[in-house]
């Protein structure tokens, strides 16, 4: 649902449901003052907290004690004023004071991402910050903590100013060319002084696009797929892995027929473990389906763990199972009944039903993730909102640098798409068409 964009005070549980000590209730907009003085009978001086008896302003029945703050816009998250009630996490006191601040009129509950919406209407936020405060809200691991608190802090914002500031630089360079375009010094200045600006612009942007979409898979999470022959062992792995019986396990072939995903935090970096179907000759058209399913999952996969049964080893995967070599871990299972032939000695064995080298591969794994998600740079692409648009800022450069420097105003206006792509990373621009989209992934209340 899109978030209203009205002058409205709204209100909403900040913290989370459930019983707890303490409930955080946020309350912003013009009247977010006079509601409080209603529920307190006074305001507080901004930023001190301070303990008032919380009075339903209809029944004057007592609703709780409660800690009591006041930001007066716009020095606050949302830049209007706000008030926040530290109430008691009950479920009956939360539900006593949600229904007396509901009843007052001029206020209504807020909808998803509508504080962060409008922290971003008042200047507050930029997308990037915004998102990046989605990222800290849902982040599981440590690495995705780091990454999304440089976000939320302002990284790539910064950055794309600096971008920016560069293409107004070369973009007055141009204009000035067209207006005195009957000078002599008009080459000068695009070919001696724009261009280099622009040049270096574009080989920033690009050693930034070309970071193997480490940001993205930080967010995301690492997606590794178990793929082998039928019984090869791989549901008794990842089962192992993640200690507990998170799929079927039988010594009937065939016995997996979907991908069954499991969630893993490997030395703080994301994983998702994928159980596919056994490849082999399938008996029905539901196996068939798991198999074809199996080869789309493989095909998506950053990694795959080609799991080989110690008892009967297929050593290498179908030609068409991966692309590309370095995305493969073959895995020889079953140590415990057998080992692998001297062609094959340096192989990783490991026995799912034991536990036999099961250290080695986390240990293995977790190395794979840290070089594909490690920033190399302090600033990363997170989204592919935003990479899509640094990559038509590129295109823009790269026209720029490719045409013809006389042809003044298509220069000019290479430098123009340039600076709106980068704006719309951020929301300076036209942006109007994904703001749902993005304010909508938060939880009400922020």
């Amino acid at each position: 649902m899109m978030a209203r964009s009205d002058s409205s005070t709204i209100f909403a549980l900040s913290s989370g449901r459930g019983r707890a000590g303490v409930a955080v209730i946020r309350i912003s907009g013009n009247f977010a003052r006079d509601a409080l003085e209603m529920l307190t009978g006074g305001v507080p001086e901004p930023r001190q907290a301070v303990l008032r008896r919380l009075t339903d302003p209809h029944s004057q029945e007592l609703l709780d004690e409660a800690l009591v703050l006041f930001f007066a816009g716009p020095a606050s998250f949302t830049g209007e004023d706000v008030a926040e009630l530290h109430i008691h996490g009950g479920p009956a006191v939360l539900d006593g004071v949600i229904a007396a601040l509901g009843r007052i009129e001029g206020l209504r509950g807020a909808e998803p991402g509508e504080f962060a919406r409008r922290a971003f209407a008042n200047h507050k936020l930029d997308l990037t910050q915004a998102e990046g405060l989605a990222d800290l809200i849902e982040a599981e691991t440590e690495a995705q903590r780091r990454q999304a608190l440089r976000q939320s802090g302002g990284a790539l914002r910064a950055l794309c100013e600096d971008w920016r500031e560069n293409i107004i630089h070369a973009a007055s360079l141009v204009e000035a060319a067209l207006d005195f375009s009957d000078e002599a010094d008009v080459p000068e200045l695009v070919e001696g002084r724009a261009r280099p600006v622009v040049r270096a612009l574009h080989d920033s942007l690009l050693r930034h696009l070309g970071d193997a979409r480490k940001g993205e898979r930080l967010r995301e999470g690492l997606k590794v797929v178990l793929a082998g022959a039928a019984n090869s062992g791989k549901s008794s792995l990842l089962n192992a892995l993640t200690v507990r019986d998170a799929a079927i396990v039988s010594r009937e072939p065939g016995t997996t027929r979907d991908a069954i995903e499991v969630h893993l935090d490997l030395g703080g970096y994301p994983v998702t473990l994928i159980d596919t179907a056994g490849l082999r000759a399938a008996s029905g058209e539901v196996e068939q389906q798991g198999i074809k399913r199996t080869y789309e999952r493989a095909g998506q996969a950053d990694l795959v763990i080609w799991l080989i049964d110690g008892s009967n080893p297929q050593w290498r995967p179908p030609g068409d199972l991966i692309a590309d070599e370095h995305t493969i871990l073959p895995v020889f299972n079953k140590a415990d009944l057998a080992r692998p032939d001297k062609a094959h000695g340096d192989i990783l064995c490991i026995s799912a039903k034991t536990g036999d080298g099961l250290d080695a591969l986390i240990g293995k794994l977790t190395a794979r993730a840290a070089k594909m998600m490690e920033a190399g740079e302090p600033v990363m692409i997170t989204r592919a909102r935003q990479r899509m648009e640094l990559e038509a800022c590129r295109d823009a450069l790269s026209a720029f640098l490719d045409g013809a420097p006389q042809e003044l105003e298509l220069r000019a206006e290479d430098l123009r798409i340039a600076a709106r792509a980068l704006g719309r990373v951020t929301g300076s621009v036209d942006v109007e068409d994904v703001l749902d989209r993005i304010f909508g992934d938060f939880c009400i209340g922020k």
